[in-house]
């Protein structure tokens, strides 16, 4: 058999404790993804190594997301990117400085 040492499936389930999950509120056959309902408020479901358990309440899918990622607005700031030279082409390059 090509088990893995318990030790190894142990650290990897661990690992995930603390995870949560956003998931609908809607009927229909269980979680759906995200995109689909929006404006649906969401359950927050935090993983305690066994089950999903209860965690808190989301409005939308904006809020849940504020919930689940708070670090990503901040990383969301953009950056200068270079501007590009005119056309369409796969290739273009950004402009030489005269």
């Amino acid at each position: 058999m090509d088990d893995e040492p318990l030790s190894q499936w142990a650290e990897r389930r661990d690992a995930r404790i603390g995870q949560l999950r956003a998931v609908p509120l809607v009927t229909g056959d269980g979680p759906r993804a995200s995109h689909l309902n929006p404006d649906a408020p969401r359950a927050i479901q935090r993983w305690n190594g066994h089950l999903w358990e209860a965690h808190g309440f989301a409005a939308n899918l904006a809020e849940a997301r504020r919930i689940l990622f708070p670090h990503a607005e901040a990383a969301a700031t953009p950056e200068a990117s270079p501007k590009l030279g005119p056309g369409t082409g796969k290739h273009r390059k950004p402009p030489t400085p005269s």
